[in-house]
């Protein structure tokens, strides 16, 4: 079951699927459309085999932007996945990193922190400075949601529903 932290909208249509063990969401994340955060099996592993379930781990201040993929087991904070760029299982983006859009990254690494990765074929570089977070656009999302779409509240742990 996905947990998701305070100040994190996920857009209608966004998916989060937690098969293969628990996804927790920090604060202040933003999750698109049609964007698909998925904790599933390797490919080696079938579903019915005793294996134990790994969390996925994302931090805080990140955005996944329109139709991307993310299937990496832990993501730090500050980063962006551009619209239609897809991480895999093994890959691990420390802090301040940009997937670019349409890039492709399923390889067994950890990226370094401000890593940008882009173009066509998927170059890299290291930024200076890590990406702003999208605070105003959050405000703005938070702001203007609930008027059109039915929110639902996280529950905290330890307290009983009335």
């Amino acid at each position: 079951m996905p947990r998701k932290g305070p100040r994190t909208v996920v857009h209608p249509k966004a998916r989060i699927i937690a098969e293969a063990g628990p996804i927790v969401i920090g604060e202040g994340n933003l999750i698109e459309e049609q964007a698909l955060i998925i904790n599933s099996y390797p490919e080696n592993i079938t579903p019915d085999s005793e294996v134990e379930p790994k969390t996925m781990t994302i931090g805080i201040n990140n955005v996944f932007e329109v139709g991307c993929v993310s299937q990496a087991l832990k993501i730090g904070d500050n980063n962006v996945i551009e619209s239609k760029a897809d991480v895999g299982r093994n890959v691990i983006l420390t802090g301040g990193c940009i997937i670019g859009a349409f890039c492709q990254v399923n390889t067994c690494e950890v990226i370094p922190e401000n890593t940008v990765i882009y173009g066509s074929g998927c170059m890299r570089r290291v930024q200076t400075e890590r990406p702003q977070p999208q605070t105003l656009q959050l405000d703005f999302l938070m702001k203007i949601l609930p008027n059109y779409h039915h929110l639902k509240k996280t529950v905290k742990a330890g307290h009983a529903a009335s």
